[in-house]
């Protein structure tokens, strides 16, 4: 499986968010398969989590961030669920599950709940190492600065306002992944 082959697909006639996406998605991927070289002892799939991290946010075509060069219909909190749709609809579904789980350090049923969101009454919490890897990766990189990493410090400050179980878990997966266990 080639994950720029699916997203050349995807995106065609799109170049500007092609664009956009394969630099985030890169950042997203290069830092995941750092954490996972770090730790031979985690037994993570590299492959799946290289393909996984390209993937996670293919849903965002879909979605209305102008700012990002996404003109779709839907809100942006939805793109990692479209993107897990389509992204099943392709025969993909651990990739799917990766898309769907990586907002935030994962949405609780109880927060969906809480929030009024606009996602099924489910769970949608990374639960495979190879999971949370890509979600903890993804908390360095924003799409609308992509020339800037974020410390652990700054990613950690960007999680506070989703409360303090995001926060814990982004603690817990700080320890777990970085080299001096932050």
């Amino acid at each position: 499986m080639n994950p720029l082959e699916i997203i050349d697909r995807l995106y065609a006639g799109q170049p500007a968010l092609r664009q956009l996406l394969l630099v985030h998605s890169r950042q997203v991927a290069d830092r995941a398969l750092a954490i996972v070289d770090a730790h031979p002892g985690l037994c993570a799939d590299r492959q799946f989590v290289f393909e996984a991290a390209m993937l996670h946010d293919v849903g965002i075509t879909f979605t209305h961030a102008p700012g990002i060069h996404c003109h779709g219909p839907h809100p942006y909190l939805l793109h990692g669920r479209l993107g897990a749709e389509w992204l099943r609809a392709q025969g993909l579904p651990r990739h799917a599950r990766v898309a769907e789980r990586h907002t935030g350090t994962g949405l609780t049923r109880e927060a969906i709940r809480r929030q009024a969101l606009p996602l099924p009454d489910e769970d949608f919490v990374p639960e495979t190492v190879e999971e949370q890897i890509v979600c903890y990766a993804d908390k360095f990189f924003s799409k609308s600065s992509p020339q800037r990493v974020k410390t652990v410090a700054e990613a950690r400050r960007s999680l506070e306002k989703f409360g303090p179980h995001c926060t814990a878990q982004f603690d817990l997966w700080a320890q777990q992944f970085e080299p001096n266990g932050q």
